[in-house]
């Protein structure tokens, strides 16, 4: 199935009953939609990292925050770099990678993945939190993007962690499969954590995939999706235009994908 998908990117499917299992109620599907809506806050958004894939936009709330956890290394370490650059400490882990694909002296590389125990190869985030800055309590920032393991992270993470991340950047990996309700009970339930102590407040879909359209809701496969805490927003109003001027595709010969209706709030 997945590979039928793959060889079907860019298109909008509008199919029914393409999944094995029991189907998720379309209320429910709404309903959590709903809770991901994005607003807009007195922060204005900022881009950091690199035109194109591994650059995200943020809040521009970053003083204060002692240091960016980014689990999952890719080509590039450009977002790694511009937290550093503006004095955070930097940790990055991957048992995948030798380094990171950048340089810096602020960067800490552990050669493990992040995941829900610690052994040999993986390193939970609590344990990988704790051991790196074991006499901190101060503000952090998540950046995370490794290949649908985002989801057990999430649930396994304590709510003392979850309340010390002030921003977390998450790219979200088959959300299409949200329609098949076994993986939607578990998936949800990692969105429902996160939404319990931070907002939404900007998703972009990565066009290296599609669309999948069922019953009217039309979903990217992955999004990238940028949360603030809850203390630090003031003033929330639904964002409604998208793409946001400073989102850039993550692939330059495929086509540009927009944040489809359902994604948003407001009239």
């Amino acid at each position: 199935m997945k590979q039928v998908l793959k060889s079907l990117a860019h298109k909008t499917l509008a199919v029914m009953n393409v999944f094995p299992t029991r189907m998720t109620d379309r209320g429910e599907f709404q309903s959590l939609l709903q809770k991901l809506y994005p607003v807009s806050t007195n922060k204005e958004l900022i881009r950091l990292g690199p035109d194109g894939d591994g650059g995200y936009l943020v809040p521009n709330d970053l003083e204060g925050i002692e240091a960016c956890f980014s689990p999952g290394i890719g080509f590039v370490s450009g977002f790694e770099k511009d937290c550093a650059d503006r004095g955070m400490k930097v940790f990055l882990a991957d048992k995948s990678a030798k380094q990171p694909a950048k340089a810096h002296k602020l960067f800490h590389f552990t050669k493990k993945f992040i995941g829900v125990t610690t052994d040999d190869a993986f390193m939970t985030c609590d344990d990988w939190v704790n051991s790196s800055l074991p006499e901190s309590r101060s503000d952090l920032l998540l950046q995370i993007d490794i290949e649908g393991y985002e989801y057990e992270v999430f649930l396994s993470m304590s709510d003392i962690l979850m309340n010390r991340f002030r921003i977390i950047v998450a790219e979200f990996h088959q959300l299409d499969q949200f329609w098949s309700e076994p993986f939607f009970n578990v998936a949800a339930r990692a969105f429902e954590k996160i939404v319990q102590t931070h907002t939404c407040v900007h998703i972009h879909p990565n066009n290296f995939d599609g669309f999948l359209q069922i019953g009217g809701l039309k979903v990217p496969q992955t999004a990238e999706f940028t949360f603030l805490r809850n203390d630090r927003i003031a003033n929330p109003s639904y964002q409604r235009v998208f793409p946001n001027p400073l989102d850039s595709d993550n692939h330059p010969h495929r086509p540009s994908l927009t944040l489809p209706r359902c994604w948003y709030g407001g009239e």
